[in-house]
């Protein structure tokens, strides 16, 4: 079966994206809870492609952090589902009136919430990425078009066929929700080039996919960019406190992009806490710097490499610093802006990384596992945006609206 065209699927999202600007958040509640349903029901078609996806996966010797994002089970089906559910119960953005004000010629003046039309996500692997991005762009009047990898498209065709039906099912088009079946490599180029189709562009993926939209793409993007987060423990921690942290934060899910990468301890109490936090990260690959060795002799030795990449595996690099000084130099200097976090009993020390640190989202005493538009509170997220324009960090509903002014007068005119 051809694939449908790009243009096609775009001029259908257009379409759509007009009738959910207009649909009431009842209706676009009521298709959620639909597309939950619908995605519960279909739930042994979607475990059944998934499985043809893992196969796949693991026949061409794909990594195993690749294929963790990749596979589904029943409680992550549900996950899915709830989320969509979550969604439904947020308030909706649309409509929203930022601010007003009252000009001196008595023009009422009014920015209002609007959604952005076509929202497009290009992404790698990760199935529920289908369920939640559709999710947040019905709920904020968006439509979905959606481009995930050739390594998922069994689990996310079935995953689209189901949110598809629940939205119709509830009376809204479709088309707010499709997938891009073509996913030979030249279609993200495509993709990424549909200026006039597509008012935004999410890419969620590994620094290939990035380099892909930066040289290529022709319409607004945000990016959801690499997470190298680090966990700095301060002179004055409370090691009992760091230790739940650093070991949360690196081995509760280690292949996403909120897992701490790095560790930082403070010269003055690295002796007391590195024994403890390398006994406590057993199954964790530590490599570290000389002073850190000289402690804990028994891990690797780190080269510069270590410090900046993104391991999304059971493997952290350690360092120790001489005080709260170099821990923010250290941060600054290969921290890819996505979640920092601090340990310390110090109220000025906590004051001053969230002041200095220059990151998505800055964390003192815990984990930075929380960087997460679900635990949050804002619901699924399309996204963690590490740049400064439109949005940073979580991307929930109201990062998927712009704002338009309403201007209300009784016949003035301009002299």
């Amino acid at each position: 079966m051809t694939p449908t065209p790009l243009a096609v699927l775009g001029a259908r999202s257009k379409d759509a994206a007009r009738e959910l600007a207009r649909a009431s958040s009842a209706t676009k509640d009521t298709a959620l809870h639909a597309a939950a349903a619908a995605l519960r029901d279909a739930r042994e078609s979607i475990l059944l492609a998934n499985a043809e996806d893992v196969r796949r996966a693991e026949k061409a010797g794909v990594g195993t952090t690749v294929v963790d994002r990749l596979r589904l089970d029943s409680a992550r089906v549900d996950a899915m589902a709830a989320g969509l559910e979550a969604v439904a119960a947020l308030p909706d953005p649309v409509g929203e009136v930022v601010e007003g004000w009252v000009r001196p010629n008595g023009l009422r003046v009014r920015r209002v919430r609007v959604p952005l039309g076509v929202v497009g996500i290009v992404y790698e692997n990760r199935p529920n990425v289908t369920s939640d991005a559709a999710g947040l762009c019905l709920k904020s009047g968006n439509a979905a078009l959606l481009r995930g990898s050739a390594g998922a498209i069994e689990s996310n065709r079935a995953i689209a066929v189901a949110l598809r039906a629940g939205i119709e099912k509830a009376g809204l088009p479709a088309d707010a929700v499709q997938l891009v079946e073509d996913t030979r490599h030249e279609t993200v180029r495509e993709f990424v080039r549909l200026r006039g189709t597509i008012d935004c562009l999410v890419p969620r993926g590994g620094p290939a996919l990035l380099a892909i939209v930066v040289e290529h793409a022709t319409v607004p993007y945000v990016v959801d960019g690499d997470g190298n987060c680090h966990i700095y423990v301060d002179l004055s921690a409370d090691l009992e406190m760091a230790e739940r942290i650093v070991v949360n934060a690196k081995t509760q899910r280690p292949s996403v992009c909120n897992a701490a990468e790095t560790l930082l301890v403070h010269a003055g109490i690295a002796e007391q806490a590195l024994p403890r936090l390398a006994a406590a990260l057993g199954g964790v690959e530590l490599v570290g710097d000389e002073a850190t060795r000289a402690i804990v002799p028994e891990i690797g030795a780190a080269v510069e490499e270590d410090y900046a990449v993104e391991f999304l595996r059971l493997r952290l690099a350690i360092a120790v610093v001489d005080d709260l000084d170099a821990a923010i130099a250290h941060i600054a200097r290969y921290s890819t802006g996505h979640s920092e976090a601090i340990v310390t009993s110090d109220y000025a020390s906590a004051a001053r990384f969230t002041r200095e640190v220059d990151a998505a989202a800055v964390l003192v005493n815990a984990s930075t596992r929380f960087v997460d538009g679900s635990e949050l509170g804002l619901g699924a997220e399309i996204g963690i945006s590490t740049q400064k324009l439109h949005a940073r960090g979580p991307m929930g509903l109201r990062e998927l609206t712009s704002v338009k002014y309403v201007i209300e007068g009784d016949g003035q005119v301009r002299p």
